[in-house]
């Protein structure tokens, strides 16, 4: 039985029109406007091809040039990228931008492939197929480097908690997150859910996922070889999906795509997580057995993407005869064959003499294999349909060559006020008893309480590699039991911050993927992005575009760590209200042996001392206190220091290798106090917290300056780690103690609670919003 949006109507496509018709009837209206392409944009088409296209081409440009697929918004800035990368940067590359996912050689002949995308749209109007796909489409990413699949990540963003529509949402996403990953067998091992009104019509889901391979097997997608044999294998080809990356995700929502208003639901894909299970097992084998010379997966803009990513990879041309295509639904036409987003499918070029071992190993784990087209002598992508040619287009053009925009880029005229709001005149606790309650009304907020209602709908231990996942800055896992080698992966992103100062909240965002990695001792190694902003036709959207990503290229420059890949994700706003701007950050760390890792936890050590590392400022712009005791939003964020943050992660690995540390966790939203009752939670047991004499308690309790970390250092080691961090030049301060067996956090002169009050206000906050069973 198909599905609703696998028989429900898409986009306006007409019926199939030949290159010859095309010709002979020049003057025939095309619904290009209606598939996403501008006036200029379909005259610089006509322009290519010389004559009218056909439906079928039109399809084609029509996905391949959307917003979504051809950067043609963000290319002009995202060069900054390369013009940042040294050399000594690309040492350890494999694979970069403009790859399916970035790769890096981790060493002893090991690669890892990571990278995040966004399936935002589609989750807001379908919420668990948008995510469950979105899941699916970065795991065949990473499949499609050559490399198995070890871990998935996902970055939520929702509205307002108590909104009525919130719940709608993130039921059905989280359900999708978990439902599509846990039937792959693949661990979530992390990331962020945030809540805020501005992602109250746009939610965000952005996934990532990591791989891991030898070295050798890295393969890159390209049709190369004249005679050699394009093979289509996967699930059948349907009507779901058509025209989600030009009409869904290259458009900004009207505030009217759920309930009666849903007319974009038949662009939302549908996923079977089964189907990609085999795939992913059978394309492994293909790979181990030598037998394609290129893959690609097949995402958004389908077959469209597939074949001409392909062949203008390739030496030569591309001929694919579409009759060949399997399908799931009657009476489909070339342009809705080629703009269908079906999932779990997989574009493979091989060589004739290969084509019967390929056949024969989709045949043993039944995966539908069809030889649909083969590499030419030619320069051109020629698609047939029974006989008569619909498609005859340079590759390039699709892939490419299309439009590059240099969108006005304006500061916005409100940006001084917003800065000039400053939280200074906020009122603050004055007494140690408003102090404890602001402690309870913070760690209960949606901003910073529990999110174990989500992540327990995850599986996080499946296959037995995951090292950390709960209660944990980064998720570690391990890729080779002989060794013990294994990577971290965080991700991170705090659109206030990136609010007020796009350049300074991205590489904020930047510097705290970096810490949340290097808090578990591995060594930071690359990093991925996926910004996620409103239209870029405001030209303050693109000011804040701009800014940010030369903010992250140049926090990159000095910290030392590429840029490998990653995502724009433009469009995100309803009406003319845009979200926050938010560039997700994921940073990729190694672990030469993660029996080393440091936790988020104590160590209950006899008398463990607490070790506050970095300098805390009087800096609550943006902070999630403003936000919970005023709902105030204003001034600059907190001052970043890339150099004390390299600095810092070298003392964090340092003391991880000689066992000087048992346990650590960043400071971030919240500050100390939310990093203490995490840590005293995590760890089952209380501490005594004395503040620095001759300090305000409220600004070293809740501040959240950027650059610290607080670490469980056994008594016996304090010497050494305290010297190795004044030789270095690391502020540091004592500030607690872990009480081994107490049921307590206090806080001396202001405040005790117990472990039990703290996890029912901790813990209870969002199955009291949404229910006390999971989603």
């Amino acid at each position: 039985m198909s599905s609703p949006a696998q028989s429900a109507t898409g986009p306006t496509i007409a019926r199939v029109d030949s290159v010859s018709h095309a010709v002979s009837t020049p003057d025939v209206p095309q619904p290009y406007r209606e598939l996403g392409l501008k006036d200029d944009e379909y005259a610089q088409i006509r322009e290519i091809l010389g004559r009218r296209p056909t439906d079928a081409e039109l399809a084609m440009y029509s996905v391949m040039w959307s917003e979504h697929c051809s950067y043609k918004s963000s290319k002009v800035h995202l060069r900054y990228f390369g013009e940042t990368t040294t050399e000594a940067m690309r040492a350890s590359m494999l694979a970069g931008i403009g790859e399916n996912a970035g790769v890096v050689d981790i060493g002893d002949g090991w690669a890892v492939t990571f990278k995040v995308e966004s399936h935002n749209h589609p989750s807001y109007v379908e919420p668990y197929q948008g995510a469950a796909t979105g899941v699916g489409g970065i795991v065949r990413d990473i499949l499609a480097m050559g490399a198995r699949p070890i871990a998935v990540m996902d970055q939520l963003r929702f509205g307002a908690a108590d909104h009525p529509d919130t719940r709608r949402v993130i039921d059905g996403v989280v359900r999708g997150v978990g439902g599509y990953g846990n039937s792959l067998g693949l661990p979530n091992i992390g990331g962020e859910t945030v809540f805020d009104a501005s992602y109250q019509g746009n939610p965000l889901v952005n996934a990532l996922c990591a791989g891991v391979m030898r070295v050798e097997d890295l393969h890159l997608a390209h049709a190369s070889g004249t005679g050699n044999k394009i093979i289509l294998y996967g699930a059948r080809t349907g009507l779901d999906g058509i025209g989600g990356v030009s009409v869904l995700a290259s458009e900004t929502f009207d505030g009217d795509e759920t309930g009666s208003g849903r007319k974009k639901l038949p662009s939302v894909q549908v996923g079977d997580p089964f189907t990609e299970k085999v795939l992913i097992e059978c394309s492994l084998e293909l790979y181990h057995r030598g037998l394609v010379v290129g893959i690609q997966d097949l995402g958004g803009a389908g077959l469209s993407c597939a074949t001409s990513e392909l062949a203008a990879a390739g030496d030569g041309g591309m001929h694919i005869d579409l009759a060949q295509v399997p399908l799931r639904a009657e009476n489909m036409t070339p342009a809705e064959i080629l703009s269908s987003e079906s999932q779990e499918r997989m574009c493979a070029v091989v060589t004739p003499e290969n084509v019967d071992a390929f056949m024969e190993v989709c045949r043993k784990w039944d995966v539908i294999a069809t030889v649909i087209g083969e590499v030419t002598d030619g320069d051109r992508l020629e698609i047939t349909w029974h006989g008569e040619t619909v498609v005859d287009v340079p590759p390039r053009s699709l892939a490419h060559d299309g439009p590059v925009y240099e969108r006005p880029v304006q500061r916005s005229e409100t940006q001084d006020e917003l800065i000039a709001n400053t939280s200074a005149g906020l009122s603050r606790p004055s007494s140690p008893e408003e102090m404890g309650e602001t402690l309870l009304r913070m760690i209960s907020s949606p901003q910073l309480c529990s999110r174990a209602w989500i992540t327990e709908q995850y599986d996080r231990y499946v296959r037995g590699n995951t090292v950390l996942a709960e209660d944990a800055d980064a998720g570690v896992i391990r890729i080779d039991e002989e060794s013990g080698r294994g990577i971290a992966l965080a991700t991170d992103c705090n659109g206030h911050y990136t609010l007020l100062d796009p350049y300074a909240g991205a590489q904020l965002a930047l510097a705290e993927a970096y810490r949340n990695v290097t808090t578990t001792g591995a060594v930071p190694k690359a990093v991925t992005n996926c910004l996620n902003f409103g239209s870029p036709e405001d030209p303050a959207v693109m000011w804040q575009f701009q800014q940010a990503v030369r903010g992250l290229a140049d926090a990159c420059a000095v910290l030392g760590i590429p840029v490998t890949g990653g995502n724009v994700s433009f469009y995100n706003q309803t009406g003319t209200t845009p979200i926050l701007p938010t560039p997700v950050v994921g940073v990729l760390g190694v672990l030469d042996d993660v029996q080393r890792r440091t936790p988020q936890t104590f160590g209950l050590d006899e008398g463990e001392s607490l070790i506050l590392l970095g300098e805390t400022r009087d800096e609550f712009d943006g902070s999630v206190w403003a936000q919970v005791e005023h709902g105030h939003i204003g001034g600059v964020p907190p001052r970043v220091d890339l150099e004390h943050e390299r600095l810092l992660g070298e003392i964090l690995v340092a003391a991880s290798r000689d066992g000087l540390i048992n346990g650590a966790h960043d400071l971030s939203e919240g500050g100390l106090a939310q990093t203490v009752v995490e840590m005293a939670l995590a760890s089952e047991t209380g501490c005594r917290i004395v503040l620095p004499e001759g300090t305000d308690p409220f600004v070293q309790l809740f501040s959240e300056s950027a650059g610290r970390v607080l670490v469980a250092v056994p008594r016996t080691e304090e010497p050494r780690f305290t010297s190795m961090c004044t030789m270095r030049g690391m502020p540091w301060a004592r500030v607690g103690v872990v009480v081994d067996g107490s049921d307590t956090v206090e806080v001396q002169g202001q405040f005790t609670f117990t472990l039990d009050t703290l996890r029912e206000r901790f813990e209870g906050a969002l199955p009291e919003l949404f229910g006390h069973t999971t989603a």
